[in-house]
């Protein structure tokens, strides 16, 4: 299958999670439900944007008092007078504008220093009205949207909440500490995969580490209630590849398998009775960190509720060689230039990726790219819009 094609059907089969309600607290990282419309205005009366004195008209201004911060009325201001008042403070009613601390003089209970209307004062409703609609439905929830339902007053939102994804890492061979002797492999693909289900925006519900047994294949995907599960090292079609077999007992339908890419052609996606989503990683380290970048950030991207990303282009100063009839993803470094790419890019090797700033998505062709697209090798950044 074709690698755009298996990137889309991954986020086409995916189902969002059912949309919850949940404290802001919570909400972190969720992907708004609906809207975010303030049911207030902001700010709600008008108030100092700086530290200094409230005047009314032109000055001098006699000083006749100090705002205090949280006072909800602190009278009104004649002309030629003056409050003292701090930042965020509601002004008095009349007044014209704010002198700075740092550009008053204030002599003798006179109050001198420039003055222009409406300076320094954030007016009633200047950020926002009642019923303004602040963010549309589907943006995520990070700090600064949280800060922004809190200034309008809001306890909590309406999301869609993080997919759960689990892993189960499997093979005889791999060892899990210290150095492999010989016939055995130190597990690389098992210490990528949390952080790579958590910067995607999942939830990650932990490695599970497994012999090559098909019994207990069927038996850990059966207990997982993961909205997506990552198996590793099973998605060949070797005698120790248990993935289908174990699929097949399971009633799943496969959605993906295989695909036109170098590395991680033998990665598959299949889908459970219950709709839960099983992605298979192929056995060597880069090919594996290749199919969770192309399936499972498009399928977490779909639970999320998040649309595909779109993925930009760059020029290839140098030129990369195509492959006659699969995508390659080749490690490469961003310069002013364009892309270059690092080495070191074979499905068993992590260096080329540790050391790239993304994968070149180069497609099939009969000669070299001058130019290709940009999969982020962390799926929780923005793909350099632009």
């Amino acid at each position: 299958m074709p690698w755009d094609v298996a990137r889309q059907l991954a986020h086409a089969v995916a189902r969002p999670g059912a949309v919850v309600t949940r404290t802001l607290a919570e909400a972190d990282g969720c992907v708004l439900a609906t809207p975010l419309v303030s049911p207030v205005a902001v700010p709600p009366v008008d108030r100092a944007a700086m530290d200094g004195y409230a005047v009314r008209g032109a000055g001098p201004w006699r000083v006749i008092g100090h705002v205090r911060a949280g006072c909800a009325d602190s009278g009104a201001l004649e002309d030629g007078q003056a409050k003292g008042i701090v930042t965020g403070a509601a002004v008095p009613a009349g007044a014209t504008s704010v002198v700075r601390s740092e550009d008053a003089v204030v002599t003798g209970g006179l109050l001198e220093g420039p003055s222009e209307d409406g300076r320094h004062i954030r007016r009633a409703g200047e950020e926002c009205k009642p019923g303004d609609q602040l963010l549309p439905a589907g943006v995520v929830v990070d700090p600064p949207v949280l800060g922004l339902a809190a200034t309008v007053g809001l306890n909590r939102l309406t999301v869609i909440p993080r997919p759960i994804v689990a892993a189960l890492v499997t093979g005889d061979e791999l060892v899990h500490r210290g150095q492999p002797g010989p016939g055995r492999v130190r597990d690389a693909i098992g210490p990528m995969l949390p952080g790579l289900i958590t910067r995607s925006g999942a939830a990650q519900a932990g490695v599970r580490h497994l012999p090559d047994s098909l019994e207990e294949l069927v038996s850990a995907l059966q207990e997982t209630s993961a909205d997506l599960v990552l198996v590793s090292g099973s998605s060949a079609s070797g005698p120790a590849d248990h993935l289908r077999p174990a699929l097949t007992a399971l009633g799943a339908e496969l959605v993906v398998d295989g695909v036109a890419c170098r590395p991680g052609h033998p990665q598959a996606l299949a889908q459970l009775p219950d709709g839960r989503l099983v992605l298979g990683l192929p056995g060597n380290p880069f090919a594996a960190l290749v199919a969770f970048l192309t399936l499972g950030v498009a399928a977490v991207h779909r639970l999320r509720g998040l649309s595909l990303p779109v993925l930009p282009q760059v020029a290839v100063p140098g030129g990369i060689a195509c492959h006659p009839t699969s995508t390659r993803l080749v490690p490469i470094r961003l310069t002013p230039q364009g892309a270059v790419p690092v080495g070191h890019g074979g499905a068993a090797m992590l260096r080329g990726p540790a050391t790239a700033d993304a994968l070149a998505v180069v497609a099939p062709g009969p000669a070299e790219a001058i130019a290709a697209r940009l999969l982020p090798l962390d799926p929780g950044s923005s793909p350099w819009a632009g």
